[in-house]
């Protein structure tokens, strides 16, 4: 018992570190000055202070490590064949579920494959089907795995209380691409933005920033925003900036 609250009291500090160091970071990306020891932690910009939350990522593990770039694809094949999934999904997938899709590219028979893939999506969302009303679905290694037509494809089914996230975010892209990265990042940011998009500042007027730590490099910058992009989850921040383990920060939006 002293020993798993020592480990917790160590967990705790390591969080606070790399809070701090967030901080650090924030404020030198816009030449602001912070106040230690606020809560939340206040910045002052060009003379005006913003109240900023913090949210950090859970690790997870990924196939290929943290440091493989994501190489998305934006073709026409791999753009009609998204679209098509996300209106057929629309209709058909429940409120609070969103299905998490990647695929390999090249697609050369977009047509059978979006067929294949939406049959393949209405059975795991299907009365019965393992791991539907299954706490843990989304857990790596729960992932639904396949080979269709020649493209790999890697499907998982995330859950969000707040019911305000799309019904599919898909993703085409390079076989060298690790799809369990893209599949973590994408819980990640629907986490932190769904249980961050419900609060109001209650205590503090003004401007809000939302600071997300993340455990992957800065090279994950762009899909960061696509992901960020297909939520389309409205907020009141002024900014969400992702701090990234190489000490980077991007900016989602604002």
């Amino acid at each position: 018992m002293v020993a798993f609250e020592r480990q917790r009291q160590e967990r705790m500090r390591d969080l606070k570190k790399q809070e701090r160091t967030a901080i650090e970071a924030v404020a030198r990306r816009f030449s602001a000055t912070w106040e230690p020891g606020s809560d939340p932690p206040m910045l002052t910009v060009a003379g005006k202070r913003v109240a900023v939350e913090i949210t950090t990522f859970k690790r997870r593990g990924t196939g290929q490590g943290n440091a493989a770039k994501p190489r998305l694809r934006f073709d026409k094949v791999a753009t009609r064949l998204m679209e098509r999934l996300q209106a057929t999904l629309s209709k058909t997938v429940p409120d609070g579920v969103t299905v998490v899709l990647t695929i390999t590219a090249p697609i050369r028979l977009p047509s059978k494959t979006a067929a294949s893939l939406e049959d393949k999506i209405q059975t795991l969302l299907g009365p019965g089907s393992p791991g539907r009303d299954e706490p843990g679905r989304d857990e790596p290694g729960r992932d639904e795995k396949d080979t269709i037509h020649g493209n790999r494809i890697r499907i998982r089914l995330l859950r969000d209380e707040s019911r305000r996230a799309p019904r599919m975010i898909g993703f085409v892209h390079n076989s060298d691409s690790d799809p369990l990265l893209l599949l973590n990042m994408t819980r990640g940011l629907l986490d932190s933005i769904s249980a961050e998009a419900g609060r109001r500042a209650t205590r503090l007027g003004g401007d809000r920033w939302l600071v997300l730590i993340s455990p992957v490099e800065s090279s994950c910058l762009e899909a960061y925003r696509y992901i960020y992009a297909q939520l389309r989850m409205a907020t009141d921040f002024k900014k969400i900036l992702v701090v990234f383990a190489d000490g980077r920060v991007g900016t989602l939006t604002g």
